[in-house]
């Protein structure tokens, strides 16, 4: 009996640990360091986050499929060129699981100007705890998170714009 109880502790006590060890991180939420990243860019080039600091840097998390992610990038679009002289930088993360194979004709019809990454394994996500398309994260110059937005939205609206020009003076 005695090593009956002593096995379902065993598992029980193993499995907690099993669960607690491998469960994914929380969500990055406002006020948490930006988890930092290296990616690459449909040029081949490396992207790394907090080579950014000292710069508002927008996260976008967006995919091919997703309908409010196509709906959104115009007005991204305009607010990167709006802030094209500022301290800030637009980053797209691809979260297709075949991009870099999506990606290129996706572009070609939909041109835009901002930097577009391919997270191949989907870990940059899984970091920000990204679940629903879109979601973008503003980083503020020291790297924390200052804000979260789930959902398409107008980001070339004059207020969006100010709040970020705001930004990107302090």
């Amino acid at each position: 009996m005695r090593y009956l109880v002593l096995i379902v502790l065993l598992v029980v006590v193993g499995g907690g640990a099993y669960i607690y060890f491998n469960m994914p991180p929380a969500p990055a939420a406002a006020g948490d360091m930006a988890p930092d990243f290296t990616l690459e860019d449909t040029e081949g080039n490396q992207v790394t986050l907090s080579a950014l600091r000292g710069k508002v840097v927008m996260v976008n998390f967006w995919a091919t499929w997703c309908p409010p992610c196509k709906e959104e990038m115009p007005s991204m679009d305009r607010l990167n060129n709006i802030l094209a002289d500022e301290d800030f930088v637009m980053l797209a993360i691809n979260a297709d699981d075949n991009g870099r194979a999506v990606v290129p004709a996706f572009l070609e019809k939909n041109p835009h100007d901002f930097t577009v990454l391919y997270d191949d394994q989907g870990a940059v996500k899984q970091n920000y705890g990204v679940y629903k398309l879109p979601e973008s994260f503003i980083v503020g110059k020291d790297g924390t998170i200052v804000e979260k937005v789930a959902g398409a939205i107008n980001w070339a609206s004059p207020e969006t714009v100010a709040y970020i020009k705001n930004l990107t003076r302090g």
